[in-house]
């Protein structure tokens, strides 16, 4: 299915990008990195949005993906915060468990919701539960419940984004949309480090890394909006949130978050929940 292959390749970059969170977020601030990861995206997206334009290939709504450039911005934020405080392997399924949220809605709207679907949802939270708890070997986790509150602010903020970037490109213009929606992320998140009077200036050192981070964010991200006229978008957004899976295997080889056994055992039944949830017969 092309939707899900869309959300696999999402998946693969951001798994990256969000090893590289961990790192550029602790060294320079929130700000100083995901202001250049955006605007570095941006300078990828609009060219393509430009030709796509140009060719005839708008369409789509564009209030839409400025507002979903707002809700990617929220999230955004959120991750970057999450990352910085928390560790791998409680951040990552916590954000990729946003699928749960299109479970609730469906019963909140009068979808019938099976008993299978609750199971997994059930799955999802008392693995995070097990996750946040730390070993007394490990000195504690740091920052564990605050972690997971940003980190469900992301996976908002990240469903949210599909949700309405799917809805914008529901009759075309994915290509086109790829520059608004991410100058409106990029705008929202400046205005805010503004306000705030946050540092903006990364260690120049970082700089490439940055660069890289905004490739693979862009590349992601327009996976998975592009998904939007498939017939099942939201797959994409359903194999995109199996990032978690690429996050924590590549900080426990990079980073040196080591799993116990056990641990990887919670890992692997969190994503196959979360598959479950996303597939036809979930």
């Amino acid at each position: 299915m092309i939707a899900i292959t869309l959300g696999l390749v999402a998946a693969l970059a951001w798994g990256a990008h969000d090893v590289c969170v961990r790192y550029v977020s602790q060294n320079n601030g929130i700000f100083a990195s995901l202001v250049w990861v955006l605007g570095f995206g941006l300078l990828l997206a609009t060219p393509v949005s430009a030709v796509a334009w140009q060719q005839g290939a708008g369409g789509g709504s564009l209030p839409l993906a400025l507002l979903s450039g707002l809700f990617f911005a929220l999230g955004g934020v959120a991750l970057y915060k999450a990352f910085s405080i928390g560790p791998v392997r409680l951040v990552a399924p916590v954000i990729g468990a946003y699928p749960i949220l299109s479970v609730g809605w469906a019963s909140v709207s009068g979808t019938p919701v099976t008993a299978l679907q609750w199971g997994m949802v059930g799955v999802i939270v008392g693995g995070i539960a097990l996750l946040s708890q730390s070993d007394p070997e490990d000195g504690g986790s740091g920052g564990g419940g605050a972690a997971i509150l940003w980190s469900v602010l992301a996976g908002v903020g990240f469903a949210a984004t599909f949700a309405v970037g799917h809805a914008a490109t529901a009759n075309g213009g994915e290509l086109a949309l790829l520059a608004p929606t991410r100058a409106m992320a990029l705008a929202a998140v400046l205005a805010v480090a503004l306000a705030l009077r946050a540092p903006l200036r990364p260690e120049r050192r970082h700089l490439p890394l940055l660069a890289l981070m905004g490739a693979l964010d862009a590349v992601a991200l327009g996976s998975v909006i592009g998904a939007g006229r498939t017939d099942r978008p939201e797959f994409a957004a359903v194999g995109a949130s199996t990032f978690g899976v690429i996050t924590i295997v590549l900080a426990a080889l990079f980073l040196g978050e080591k799993l116990k056994p056990r641990q990887w055992l919670v890992v692997l039944a969190i994503f196959a929940a979360i598959g479950v949830l996303g597939s036809p017969e979930g």
